[in-house]
């Protein structure tokens, strides 16, 4: 006999329990003619309580039946010697110990090779066989009516047993099962994935419990379905591997809940993150790149904001149906720049798309456009162009989706996404959230598109109302800049004139009136008109001051800091009056920057202190540099601090006087100043005929 065939043994030579037999612990008895014991197993003794010393040619029927039992007995026994047929039944057992017993019997006849005759009795406890039947047909019922779906695989891994449950999940009968695999029953399974973790218990005996799968099968091929799989290692009483028993339970339904669950906390996760990130600022191109930023990755692989072009400049536009959308880009976002950017209109370009165009339906309709599965005549209405198209089918455009950005009432572009990476394609929950998003957005827009139409406006009014003037004028070199503030739509306060006198001489003024809004630039273009008038007096710059003052007194709660200079190339110097304004500062050739030493003054609209005017030298070379409070003050350093900042920026060396401006600009302006800047430099030349 084979090692593989061989009985075990432990490792005292025993024979250790191994199947069905030891399980019940039958007992054997062979008898011969006479009814007399030729052979008793140790089950025998265990059962009897006799041992084979004991039993061995005793009459059986003597050592073995309560002798109530024992005329039958006797003639059960004559009769399976006599017909040769077998007979099976239960009746009590006298035990050595005087004790009863009720034991399965079955007795039949036997024949060896030189034509003796015995008789062969099996006997068992009869509760143990009464256990073994219920277990058996406890564990038969609840594999055959279970829920679950169950099966055993051998240690090839191929189907041993299926039950009912399990057929039904599979679509596939129990037969059509056995003898092969998962990967064969199953093939659009991830069968690599279930066999490798049946492989890991096979080696290692640890269960593995709710292990999540997903797929389809022939119960139900065009959905995918969730199943939860568990697998234990089967073994028989000596440990030996028989294989793995495998539990399946279809768990879609929650499966879907949960990702509608997800799906749902990841909407609200976005929506809120748009209400944080969109509009932070009211610049049109930059709320426009927020939501397409909130938009890629969690939405779409790609985004484009784009507005109606008649929007953007202030009008309302309507579609008729055979008009083309004529579309400002504003904002392009891609998962990889090298996808779909490339077919996008850039930002900032204005495109006109034909009727037939998705995007101009859109915008025509308000009413979302949604093309799941994207074709090849999809692409067509989709692109700007056929050359957009074949960008957009060699990126693998397969979804898309446009939907309009409307603010109260007013359709003013669209939101268009696609997707190229994420394989699945847009749904109704992904149109819900995009018109969540398009909608909260686009009130920021059409806010961001009123305040950049009322600042353009605002700038345009207020440059309208600065001087423009000659680089050259008397004896100086002249440069200035204006720099709006870069939070406010409001109009500014501040102004700066450069005023050629008689002589060769220039008046040069620098003021800021107190406050923003119309108020100011119309105090602001009548301080600076009053000025004109009063130069060409000739006036002392501290009586030009007075009267100044007197003027912005009768103006309606107008307060203003001003700083007028007369420049004289002849003598070679200036003359300077400040009501309340910061210092200017000079630079010299060879010597340090400074600010100059003048009495401060009190502001314009005060009223009831006398100005001073003060002489400095300006020698040719030599330049002012007059500046409202925009470029130096900041809500986080001290005035002192940004000053010294000032001068030492003017140290630097080189740079003509427009480079200056710019560096000054550069530099000092805070982007987050509320206030806006005037700037003036003036050099002093050589004039002509000296």
């Amino acid at each position: 006999m084979s090692a593989a065939g061989s009985p075990p043994a432990g490792g005292d030579g025993a024979v250790r329990p191994s199947g069905l037999l030891d399980v019940l612990r039958v007992a054997s008895v062979v008898l011969d003619t006479e009814g007399r014991v030729v052979l008793w197993s140790p089950q025998a003794e265990e059962l009897f309580g006799y041992s084979a010393r004991e039993a061995l040619g005793q009459y059986a029927a003597r050592i073995m039946v309560h002798e109530e039992h024992l005329d039958l007995v006797v003639k059960l026994f004559a009769d399976v010697m006599r017909t040769g047929l077998s007979w099976a039944g239960a009746f009590p057992i006298r035990r050595r110990d005087g004790g009863t017993r009720l034991v399965e019997f079955r007795n039949m006849r036997l024949l060896d090779a030189r034509g003796n005759v015995y008789a062969l009795g099996l006997a068992v406890d009869q509760s143990t066989v009464r256990r073994l039947e219920q277990d058996v047909a406890l564990s038969t019922r609840i594999v055959a009516q279970s829920p679950i779906g169950l099966a055993v695989l051998d240690i090839g891994l191929r189907y041993v047993s299926v039950n009912p449950a399990l057929e039904q999940i599979n679509g596939i009968p129990a037969a059509q099962h056995l003898g092969r695999t998962m990967r064969e029953v199953l093939p659009h399974l991830d069968a690599d994935t279930i066999e490798g973790a049946a492989r890991q218990v096979l080696d290692t005996g640890r269960p593995l419990i709710d292990r999540f799968t997903s797929g389809r099968t022939p119960a139900d091929p065009d959905e995918d379905h969730a199943w939860s799989v568990s697998l234990y290692r089967l073994e028989n009483a000596l440990g030996t591997v028989l294989g793995v028993a495998v539990s399946v339970v279809d768990i879609t339904e929650q499966y879907r809940a949960n990702a509608e669950a997800e799906r749902a906390r990841r909407r609200l996760a976005v929506i809120a993150d748009a209400s944080a990130r969109i509009g932070t600022t009211l610049e049109l191109d930059h709320t426009a790149g927020e939501l397409a930023d909130v938009a890629v990755p969690e939405l779409a692989d790609a985004a484009a904001v784009d507005l109606l072009d008649a929007v953007v400049r202030g009008r309302r536009s309507t579609l008729g149906p055979t008009e083309p959308a004529v579309m400002r880009a504003l904002a392009v976002r891609s998962v990889d720049a090298a996808d779909v950017l490339p077919a996008a209109d850039p930002p900032g370009t204005v495109t006109q798309y034909a009727p037939d165009r998705l995007i101009t339906e859109c915008v025509r309709t308000g009413r979302p456009v949604m093309v799941p599965q994207v074709k090849d005549e999809d692409l067509a209405r989709i692109a700007r162009s056929p050359e957009a198209a074949a960008l957009l089918a060699r990126a693998g455009v397969h979804s898309y989706l446009a939907v309009p950005l409307i603010a109260r009432g007013e359709v003013l572009g669209a939101l268009d996404l696609t997707r190229t990476r994420t394989p699945r394609p847009f749904d109704e929950d992904d149109l819900l959230l995009a018109r969540e998003l398009a909608s909260r957005a686009a009130v920021q827009i059409d806010n961001a598109r009123w305040y950049q139409n009322a600042r353009d406006t605002a700038l345009t009014l207020q440059r309208s109302l600065l001087p423009s003037h000659p680089s050259m004028t008397g004896g100086l070199e002249v440069a200035s800049r204006y720099q709006p503030a870069g939070t406010t739509s409001e109009v500014g306060g501040d102004w700066f004139d450069v005023i050629p006198l008689g002589g060769d001489r220039t008046a040069l003024v620098v003021g800021d009136v107190m406050g923003s809004g119309i108020p100011a630039a119309a105090a602001m273009g009548r301080l600076r008109t009053a000025t004109h008038t009063l130069a060409s007096l000739g006036l002392d710059p501290a009586v030009l001051l007075d009267h100044l003052d007197r003027i912005t007194g009768g103006l309606d709660q107008v307060i203003a800091t001003c700083v007028y200079a007369v420049h004289d190339p002849r003598e070679r110097q200036c003359v300077i009056a400040n009501a309340g304004h910061l210092p200017p500062a000079r630079v010299r050739t060879g010597r340090v920057s400074e600010l100059l030493d003048l009495p401060t003054g009190v502001p314009l609209g005060v009223g009831g202190v006398a100005f001073s005017t003060t002489t400095v030298e300006l020698e040719p070379g030599d330049r002012l540099v007059f500046y409202t409070d925009g470029l130096v003050e900041t809500r986080r350093h001290p005035l002192d601090k940004r000053l010294d900042r000032l001068l030492a920026l003017l140290d630097q060396p080189g740079g003509s006087l427009e480079e200056v401006c710019d560096l000054l600009l550069r530099t000092l302006h805070e982007p987050d100043n509320f206030d806006d800047v005037a700037l003036l430099i003036a050099r002093a030349t050589t004039p002509p005929g000296t």
